[in-house]
């Protein structure tokens, strides 16, 4: 492909290549005595100032290789759809599994391989301006990249799925399959029109360099480089083959015949009676001190794989849980702060004064409001003294993110401002990248004006199921604009996202209180279109590393968003339909932990409303100093480089990953997040530094395999046992074997199962 085919229009809507352009592909690899990338000498002098990519992205570009392949669709489709499938799938489980696009960047390279060499590179329609083929030669590294952003699309979280489980398993009330579609549509897509935005400024400069793209960067370059097998080793093939069936083989374990060892709470064993020994032991419920789980759906579950995490940012997220989990929460527990000795130590439940469970139903008129006499008679809702604290840390994540991107970036983006509307020095890819046409303003602003009048008109004419006002959306949407820059500097510097799902609950709380299904939607359309911006830009600057055409990426990512959001909610509402109890916590598998927390989150800043429980008529009103402590934190430690110029590890604190790290939890648990900084410590750490060599051939590899493999076996298992609820009761398959550890400890209190404290 030539520089003017490069840019030409039409190429970017045909789905097939052109012979001619096929000709041109084999003319240039024949030929070694031409130059691939076409790159002026000086040019190939530059490099990234940033050392990580400057080792890791080539700074040539291959013009030649066909990108809209017909190859590129069949497999991009798929791998769309085989994750949505899978990632809904394990999202209602206990230890819900999140499969990378890692596992479909491997497993495609065989299957590609094999379409070029078995389809037929017959020319069709020959002679014709239509004329194509089905084999353009080699498979390459691009329609390699074009075909993993599809399975992006399918690897996140469709968040929008958390309004449609809550509303009908939850609330029980209803809602019809075309609205939950529009919503999940809406919310998906809505993030484009910020990406568009803050291209100039989260995808152009160098210093934005997502360190998680490096992952795949490396991998894209291993996969498609020749490898002879080492006399007394494996290829990086054969090595994916032999984890994937040791991967595969083992989770018939964890997921069947011995589930106990997702987490083993070997202190709770020991102290088979004793409350306080299973609120420190119990790795599910508890502190999780010792606990361990040999199961690789517990170890990446929320946090994603730790082979895939850089190890500053695993340190971050250990010395952040470490802080919360082993010295705020009992301080505050064994103070009995906040009542926290009447209720567990580690809940997501909501409880009344007395320690018993919230009876959410008797709260809720025939209207799907709050009523108010129903709720003045049961009495206020509490919290347990670590879910109020998760929130609290929350608070003080959002301001310090904020404070912290105006103290220490604040010079960068203005900068940035303004050369955005002028000519700058630009890196070398970014030079690269612009032989390319590129997705025009416009087109961003259609996708985002739309969006939002369809947003608008859906939640007008299906009020009744959706709750929120016209004025809501457009309120939603101003707050994710402002916050996308932030967290998307963050996030492109860290590798960690700070949350803003908190920040968007308690404005329409405290707008709109009593309207839980509005209070779900602000959220989804408030947080998930930044998150989801975010995710866009990744995938942006993912291309711009492998040179991939602007429009072509364009395409790619709506395309595979509009399929992963129909797939996700189709499965959903199958296993919605056809698990019984689904949700339940006497589920053995099907507990829905993610959901249960959404469902909690709209009861206490929807139903109820942020003034009842953190504002003047609440009882946890001085957890809004969070927002303070937030603020503070960042300014303390700019003050102390300040002052110590010569110390450079006090630029390495990051107050708003070390903030953000419990994040997860609720719904994540102890033991996912010991057991993943001990194999990102492994990984990270030990292999990275004292045998290298075996961690830059085998590490992403065995990651995906383990994915891969765990997901084959998981459905395989539901598929043949559990639709037809067979199962195996025995002592093996009791989760975590802490009884004790839900119990509270404050005297007089009275909680079925549990001894009562005099």
């Amino acid at each position: 492909m030539t520089d003017e085919e490069a840019t030409n229009t039409d190429e970017v809507i045909a789905p097939l290549l052109s012979r001619e352009e096929n000709n041109e592909y084999y003319r240039r690899n024949n030929n070694p005595s031409s130059s691939s990338s076409e790159i002026h000498h000086e040019e190939e002098e530059e490099n990234s100032p940033i050392k990580q990519v400057a080792l890791t992205v080539s700074t040539k570009d291959d013009t030649s290789q066909p990108v809209l392949t017909f190859r590129m669709w069949v497999l991009g489709t798929l791998s769309c759809i085989v994750l949505s499938f899978l990632n809904q799938f394990f999202w209602y489980r206990t230890e819900p599994l999140t499969i990378t696009a890692i596992s479909a960047q491997i497993a495609v390279v065989p299957l590609g391989q094999l379409m070029a060499a078995k389809i037929t590179d017959r020319v069709f329609l020959k002679g014709t301006k239509w004329e194509f083929t089905l084999n353009p030669g080699p498979f390459n590294m691009k329609e390699h990249v074009l075909i993993t952003i599809f399975a992006n699309s399918g690897a996140g979280s469709v968040y929008a799925i958390h309004v449609v489980t809550v509303v009908k398993i939850f609330y029980k009330k209803h809602i019809t399959f075309f609205v939950s579609f529009i919503v999940i549509i809406t919310t998906q897509v809505l993030g484009f029109g910020w990406a568009g935005i803050f291209r100039k400024f989260l995808v152009e400069p160098a210093a934005m360099w997502w360190p998680a793209n490096l992952v795949q960067v490396s991998l894209f370059r291993a996969l498609h480089e020749r490898e002879e097998r080492p006399k007394g080793g494996v290829t990086r093939t054969q090595f994916f083959l032999i984890a994937f069936i040791c991967s595969f083989c083992y989770y018939v374990f964890p997921g069947y015949l011995f589930q106990m060892i997702t987490s083993l709470s070997w202190i709770c064993w020991i102290y088979p009676n004793n409350v306080l020994a299973q609120q420190l032991g119990s790795g599910l419920n508890g502190l999780g001190i010792g606990a361990l789980g040999i199961d690789w759906s517990t170890i990446s579950a929320y946090l994603g794989s730790p082979l895939a995490s850089p190890w500053f940012a695993t340190a971050n997220v250990a010395a952040g849980f470490f802080l919360v989990m082993y010295v705020l929460i009992p301080i505050c527990y064994w103070l009995d702060l906040f009542k926290a000795k009447t209720f567990p130590i580690f809940s997501d439940d909501l409880f009344t004064s007395t320690g018993q469970e919230y009876n959410i139903s008797s709260i809720i008129d025939s209207d799907f409001h709050l009523n108010l006499e129903a709720y003045e008679r049961q009495g206020p809702l509490y919290l347990s003294t670590f879910f109020a604290i998760t929130y609290g840390v929350g608070f003080a994540a959002l301001t310090a993110t904020m404070v912290h991107v105006a103290m220490f970036h604040g010079r960068e983006i203005w900068e940035q401002s303004r050369a955005s509307f002028k000519d700058t020095k630009m890196d070398i890819h970014t030079k690269l990248m612009r032989k390319y046409k590129q997705v025009p303003e416009s087109w961003f602003v259609m996708i985002l004006i739309g969006n939002i009048a369809v947003t608008v008109f859906t939640c007008q004419y299906y009020n009744e199921q959706l709750q929120l006002p016209w004025w809501g959306v457009l309120l939603a949407c101003a707050i994710a604009i402002i916050f996308t820059l932030p967290i998307g500097i963050i996030t492109a510097i860290t590798n960690q996202q700070p949350g803003l799902n908190i920040i968007t609950e308690y404005i329409i709380g405290y707008i709109y209180p009593g309207y839980p299904v509005a209070n779900m939607c602000f959220k989804v359309y408030g947080y998930i279109s930044m998150t989801q911006a975010i995710t866009f830009l990744q995938d942006f600057k993912l291309g711009h590393y492998m040179k991939i055409p602007p429009r072509h990426m364009f395409m790619a990512q709506v395309v595979g968003t509009l399929i992963a959001c129909l797939v996700y909610l189709v499965t959903a509402w199958w296993l919605m339909e056809t698990i019984p109890d689904i949700c339940d916590k006497g589920s053995s598998v099907w507990t829905c932990p993610t959901d249960t927390v959404f469902y909690d989150a709209s009861v206490i800043w929807g139903l109820i409303g942020p003034r009842r429980i953190f504002g003047d008529l609440g009882y946890y009103e001085t957890v809004n100093w969070f927002f303070v402590v937030g603020a503070l934190a960042p300014v303390l430690v700019w003050l102390l480089a300040k002052a110590f110029p010569g110390q450079e590890w006090i630029k390495l604190i990051n107050v708003p990953v070390l903030l953000s790290a419990t994040g997860m939890m609720p719904p994540a648990t102890a033991v996912n997040y010991t057991t993943w900084i001990v194999v990102g410590f492994l990984s990270g750490f030990v292999m990275y530094r004292y045998r290298q060599d075996l961690w830059q051939k085998y590490n992403y590899v065995l990651s995906g395999a383990l994915d891969a493999g765990l997901a084959f076996m998981g459905v395989l298992i539901y598929m043949c046992l559990g639709l037809e609820n067979i199962s195996i009761n025995w002592w093996g398959n009791d989760l975590d074997g802490c009884t004790l550890a839900t119990c509270p400890t404050a005297k007089g209190i009275v909680v079925d199962g549990c001894p009562v404290f005099t």
